[in-house]
């Protein structure tokens, strides 16, 4: 048995995380360095702001014009801002360390020093930053556009023009910029849908959102086909849509970190509606539901607050008193619906019931 450490985080402390007991074909290394990155450890440092300057003005005709510094220009801020075309961290692998320049010294006849260069770091919505000190939820990118000072510059110091007073005509003294901001931050990507997929692998799930949706995920007759969140939008009557998320199997104990465990179960936490998906084929219905919800408890209670839905999957291969007799053992507080994405059968009632369920 391979085990691996995994560094994930709360708002308030490091958690640490064991992956056990993983598929064979299931690479550590390539989940690390695959296209979808959703965990990244970042070096962020703001600028420091400029000095006053100490200086008096010299004239021709009036040698003691009296104090002219000026002050310090602001540091550079670290700024976060969401944009809607990213959807994972991958392009800050390569940028590891983002610092912003300092501002410019105050110089004479009042002039102020230039602001340092403010640098902004793109992020996909969805994304939180924690502070690896603390743990402590620092800021969170929901909407396009949207920008958050991460880390602030430090003011730029007055210079000695700022302190001239009636009773104190020639300051020789200024004051020196404030220092930047620096530290570890831990960026966490959540996936933002509307729909998200749950189920134990190989339920169907790529199936389906490969055939009601343009998307075009690995589909194979082994468990964990799935090993990063997959996304595609589903269309529906007059020009509507949704998006819908198809997430890594869950496995019993995924809440402990058996399979792909934590790093995938915070992405349910962003759906708006839980779809859970369980194949005709399984041996007991209600079992395996009662499995998933127990696995979303006992990672975040919060979690059964959400709309949940079942569809089966996989129900060409059921004759109408077989699909009676699964429909006996199913919740009856959570509505239901027989699918098959090879026949196309129930996927009109499913996106139907998908939509009620958003609106409502």
């Amino acid at each position: 048995m391979t085990w691996f450490l995994k560094i994930t985080q709360t708002s308030r402390s490091l958690r640490f995380y064991l992956l056990q007991a993983w598929p064979a074909h299931v690479n550590a290394k390539a989940l690390e360095k695959g296209n979808f990155v959703d965990y990244i450890r970042v070096f962020c440092k703001s600028g420091k702001g400029g000095a006053g300057s100490t200086h008096f003005m010299r004239t021709k005709f009036n040698p003691m014009a009296g104090p002219d510094g000026g002050d310090g220009g602001r540091g550079g801020h670290i700024i976060l801002k969401g944009n809607a075309q990213l959807w994972t961290l991958l392009h800050l692998r390569w940028h590891k360390n983002v610092i912003a320049t300092d501002g410019g010294n105050g110089s004479r006849n009042n002039c102020t020093g230039p602001n340092g260069n403010d640098v902004v770091i793109e992020v996909p919505l969805g994304t939180q930053v924690y502070d690896e000190a603390s743990g402590e939820l620092e800021a969170e990118i929901l909407d396009d556009g949207q920008q958050i000072i991460l880390l602030p510059g430090g003011q730029g110091g007055r210079g000695n023009a700022y302190f001239k007073t009636p009773t104190n005509q020639a300051p020789e003294y200024s004051q020196p910029g404030e220092p930047g901001q620096e530290g570890w931050k831990l960026l966490e990507l959540k996936v933002l849908a509307d729909v998200g997929l749950v189920g134990f692998p190989n339920a169907g799930k790529s199936t389906l959102l490969s055939t009601i949706t343009a998307a075009k995920p690995k589909i194979a007759d082994y468990a964990f086909t799935t090993l990063t969140p997959q996304l595609g939008i589903v269309s529906y009557h007059d020009d509507r849509s949704f998006c819908i998320a198809d997430l890594p199997g869950i496995i019993e104990g995924a809440h402990e970190g058996r399979g792909l465990g934590h790093r995938f179960l915070r992405h349910i936490e962003r759906n708006s509606v839980l779809l859970f998906l369980i194949p005709a084929d399984s041996k007991d219905h209600r079992q395996e539901f009662n499995i998933l919800v127990n696995e979303l408890e006992q990672y975040n209670p919060e979690l059964l607050d959400k709309q949940f839905l079942l569809a089966i999957s996989k129900s060409d291969m059921l004759d109408e008193e077989l699909q009676k007799a699964i429909e006996a053992e199913l919740p009856e507080n959570v509505p239901h619906v027989f699918i098959s994405a090879v026949t196309q059968q129930g996927l009109t009632d499913l996106k139907d019931m998908l939509w009620q369920a958003l609106n409502d």
